[in-house]
Order: C-alpha cells, then structure tokens, then sequence
C-alpha cells in the first residue's frame, strides 16, 4: 500500500492519495478496510475510490458525488488496471465547489508520478 498524506490543503479541506495492486470489489474493500485501520483515515469525511478491474471500471463517490469517475477517467487514459487509488479529503469547513474535482485530479497525477518514478 503506497500512501502520500498531506498532498494538497484547500479552505481547511485537507488531502491524501494512496493505492495498490487490486483485481476486484472485495479486494477495493480489503483495502479500504485496511486504510481505515488508521484512526486518521477511518476519521475522513471522504475516501472515494476507482479501479479498472477486468470486467468494468469500479468505483466509489464515498459521498463526493461524481469524484470517483474522475479517478476512472484518469486510470484509463493511463491505461493503468487492476491497482486501486484512494483520494481521501478530511473536510475543513467550507464548501469547494468544483475545485474539489481539480483537487481529485490533482490528487491522482501526483499518485500517478510518484508510482512511475518507482
């Protein structure tokens, strides 16, 4: 499980983006599970999720509606199945509006360089 914590801070709104290999809805969540092992990811207002599983794209809006599609846009333009990634924001108190999805992806790309420099 790879994790980068504290990626991105907004209005208080505070981000992190981890992921790992995954093949299924029962692997997605093993692995959620498991991140929420920590006391600070079980706290987060959000911890949505997407993966290209061989059948069809599964995802997770985990209540930010719409992200969780986001994240599956990205994967398939990277072509990058079978590995999950979670974008997990901590609510700071104000509303971002459409920036929470410039963060989602920015979230991802960051996820997604960090994976490629190995």
């Amino acid at each position: 499980m790879r994790i980068l914590d504290n990626i991105i801070s907004d209005r208080g709104s505070k981000y992190a983006v981890s992921g790992g290999p995954c093949r299924s809805k029962d692997q997605a969540n093993a692995f959620i599970k498991e991140l929420c092992r920590s006391k600070k990811f079980a706290k987060a207002t959000h911890n949505t999720w997407a993966l290209l599983a061989a059948d069809a794209p599964l995802k997770n809006d985990d209540g930010e509606a719409g992200a969780g599609m986001v994240i599956v846009r990205m994967l398939e333009r990277e072509g990058l199945h079978d590995h999950i990634i979670v974008v997990t924001r901590w609510f700071g108190g104000k509303q971002l509006g459409g920036d929470r999805f410039r963060h989602v992806q920015d979230a991802v790309r960051i996820y997604l360089e960090d994976l490629r420099a190995g």
